[in-house]
């Protein structure tokens, strides 16, 4: 086992009926006055920001709202925002929705220092400050609610990329899991593939870190099976409840205790997929990026990889692990090839340039552009 730190700042408010408490949560560390950042609307169809706004009336929080977050959230919209921010000298911010809006309230957060908030995003300064950051979960998938990174697409420039950092961690963060019964279906799916991507980025490169190995698997199979019932019955609390603390603890901290910072060459590989592609939601690039970076970097790690197929899908070799994974999120409705989402063959080049860019190249191997480029081939039409 790795030498390791473990230290969360957020303070996670997880259960039923919990967003009454964002806004004395907000007041009683000295806030008064926030820019609430939202999606589309959906948060208003199912009740959520009815609740918000009660909670920080009766806690005597001003605010100022600003809406229109997409998935793949993108910097211009960030760049507005941080304006608005700016004006209007609020002294916090709270996301209210899911991953995107989160990242995109976290860059808000930092952007409110700067001049060039993609400056931060090319490392040209570091991430020094930032203001306080509040959340409320809507949709478990990306684990923002409880870590200190962000990702946001420069739309110019197609490049997806990611910040972080200590002074990006929320505060509080509220999640209320009954709120996500009435996602669709897809959606449900795309955050368990991102909350699996996420354990297995940490997960892979472990040796000798038995409890972290352990949970990682565990969480894993947890995830599969609780996904398997929210798809009879989307309302089953227990369910959902077990997903969104999976979603959670995939990346706040928990799940790499022991086994390094992990390898996020798949995570490369889907922001230059999405960065090209912004139609595409993240998770459902994951799922089929995944299995193929799984094949190709095998042999990196055989130990650790031959136990996830023995423990996680009960199978004899990774071959036979990587096709019950597919066959799984085929099962669930998703795709399982880049052909599937209609990405043309002949894209594969850019994509691949696009995603080294990033200059996340991977821990566990370290891949050339050659390496990108052979992964998303092979995950344009899997065997």
């Amino acid at each position: 086992m790795r030498n390791f730190e473990f230290h969360n700042p957020t303070k996670l408010v997880f259960g039923k009926d919990t967003i009454r408490q964002i806004g004395e949560e907000i007041r009683r560390r000295g806030h008064h006055y926030v820019l609430m950042i939202a999606g589309g609307g959906s948060i208003r169809r199912n009740g959520v920001y009815d609740a918000v706004v009660r909670s920080l009336n009766r806690a005597g929080i001003r605010w100022d709202e600003c809406w229109g977050v997409q998935p793949n959230p993108v910097l211009s919209k960030v760049e507005e925002m941080a304006a608005v921010a700016k004006k209007a000298g609020v002294d916090a911010v709270l996301g209210v929705g899911g991953g995107s809006v989160l990242d995109s309230a976290k860059a808000v957060a930092a952007g409110y220092y700067v001049d060039d908030v993609w400056g931060l995003f090319e490392k040209k300064e570091p991430v020094a400050r930032a203001l306080p950051i509040y959340s409320v979960l809507t949709l478990s998938a990306t684990g923002s609610e409880m870590n200190g990174y962000a990702v946001i697409t420069k739309e110019d420039e197609k490049k997806k990329w990611p910040i972080g950092g200590p002074a990006l961690f929320p505060q509080v963060s509220i999640v209320d899991p009954s709120v996500q019964s009435t996602l669709p279906w897809e959606q449900t799916v795309n955050g368990a593939v991102d909350t699996i991507s996420h354990i297995q980025e940490l997960y892979f490169p472990g040796r000798d870190a038995e409890v972290t190995l352990a949970l990682d698997e565990s969480l894993l199979r947890t995830v599969v099976r609780v996904t398997d019932r929210l798809r009879e019955e989307p309302g089953d609390y227990a369910a959902r409840a077990s997903l969104a603390w999976a979603s959670t603890m995939a990346l706040n901290g928990a799940a790499g205790a022991g086994v390094g910072d992990g390898d996020w060459a798949t995570h490369a590989l889907e922001h230059g997929l999405s960065g090209v592609h912004p139609e595409i939601a993240h998770g459902t690039g994951l799922g089929i990026l995944f299995p193929a970076w799984i094949l190709y970097c095998q042999d990196a790690n055989p130990e650790t990889f031959a136990r996830w197929a023995r423990n996680v899908w009960g199978r004899d070799s990774v071959e036979d692990a990587v096709a019950a994974f597919r066959a799984k999120l085929a099962e669930w409705g998703a795709p399982t090839s880049l052909k599937q989402l209609g990405v043309a063959e002949s894209e594969i080049g850019a994509i691949a340039e696009n995603a080294y860019s990033s200059g996340m190249h991977g821990s566990l191997k370290q891949l050339s552009l050659d390496d990108f480029r052979r992964i998303l081939e092979s995950a344009w039409d899997p065997a």
